[in-house]
Parts: C-alpha cells; structure tokens; sequence
C-alpha cells in the first residue's frame, strides 16, 4: 500500500498534465492549474525536508569528527547568517534581495565572488578537457581540433585583427555545421526525457520510492 498510493498519484498527475496539454478546455485546464499549485507546495516542503536531511548529515560529521568536519561548521555559519539576516530584511524590507539589506549585502560580497571563483576554477577544467579531447590523432580529431581553434580566435577582438572575416567564418561554423549534430543531440534529450517520464508514470521506474 505504501507503494501503490504514490504511484497511483503519480499516474493520475502524469495523465492530467498530458491531457490538458493537448485539449487546454475545461476541466483540463482548471485541473492542470490546480496540479501545479500543488506541485510548488509540495516543492516548498521537500525544500525544508532537504534543509533537515543537510543539517543532520552535517550534525553527524561534526560529532564523529569525520574527515572535513570543519567544513561543517563553515557551513552552519553561513546557514545562520543567511537565515537570520534574510529574515530579518524579509521582515524590514519586504523583499530580502532589496539593495541596502544585510542579506543582499552578503550576498553581493560572499556568494557572488564565490561563484565567480567556482567558474574560473571550471575554465581550467574545461581547458583541460579540451586539451585532451583536440589532440590530432587522426582526421576526425584533426577537423575538430581546427574548427575549434578558428571559433576560439573568431569569437574574441583578437580574431578581427588576423582576418576581418574570420568572425564569419566562425558564426558560420556555429550556425550551419554545428546545427545539424546539435538538432540530434536535442532530439536524443527529448526523446529520453518522453520515455523516462512515460516510464515514471507507467509506474516502470519506481527508484524514487527507494
């Protein structure tokens, strides 16, 4: 029973948004209105389930003194001041991400340079894997590794100065050459997610009831 009153909810949800995807008359599209109306309370509990399930795994870690545990208490600080200060603007402002709230100032001054941190630390990542995904070792790697190279110069002033036209060249690249695999990757993702959503309605993947 624990299982077939989830599924059969999951069922009924999947049939209704299909449905009054394609006929948006009523009841169908009261119906789908109301479903996403529970889809975002629902959302905002799993949200604070999330939160516990985080402090707990946290709590534990630092407790036992596992490896990294201090990372722990990194995280309790930021915890605490994002939540004491948003409630505190919320209650003052309205609006936490006003300019001039203490939660907005933290996170223009904490999170932001953070973020920006993580992304340039991704660009080495990424050069990385280009390296080793260009190297010419044959002619499909050495066509790919041109075509990159010509779309790297082209997209940047520098590319300009070399030739005044290879900025086209390299739009052309992106816009005509690049478009046909593209389309095919972009049919392949939806395709994937049909069938996976028709298996999770179908009641064929159950891996969220685990």
């Amino acid at each position: 029973m624990k299982k077939q009153v989830p599924l059969l909810i999951t069922f009924l949800t999947g049939f209704i948004v299909i449905v009054s995807f394609f006929v948006p008359h009523r009841p169908f599209g009261i119906l789908e209105t109301q479903v996403l109306t529970w889809y975002a309370i629902i959302f905002g509990f799993t949200m604070l389930i999330g939160v516990d399930s985080l402090i707990r795994l946290h709590v534990r870690k630092t407790q036992r003194r596992k490896k990294g545990w201090w990372y722990s208490i990194v995280f309790f600080a930021g915890f605490l001041y994002c939540f004491v200060t948003g409630v505190i603007s919320l209650i003052r402002t309205s609006n936490p991400f006003s300019p001039g709230t203490v939660f907005f100032y933290g996170y223009r001054t904490i999170l932001i340079p953070l973020q920006s941190t993580m992304f340039a630390l991704l660009a080495f990542f990424i050069a990385s894997a280009s390296y080793r995904a260009f190297r010419a070792r044959n002619i499909d790697a050495t066509f790919l590794l041109i075509a990159a190279v010509i779309v790297m110069i082209g997209r940047v002033p520098a590319g300009y100065k070399l030739w005044p036209r290879l900025p086209e060249v390299a739009n052309w690249i992106l816009n005509v050459l690049q478009m046909g695999p593209m389309r095919g990757v972009m049919i392949g993702i939806a395709l994937g997610a049909v069938a996976m959503s028709l298996r999770l309605i179908l009641g064929i993947e159950r891996t969220y009831l685990t």
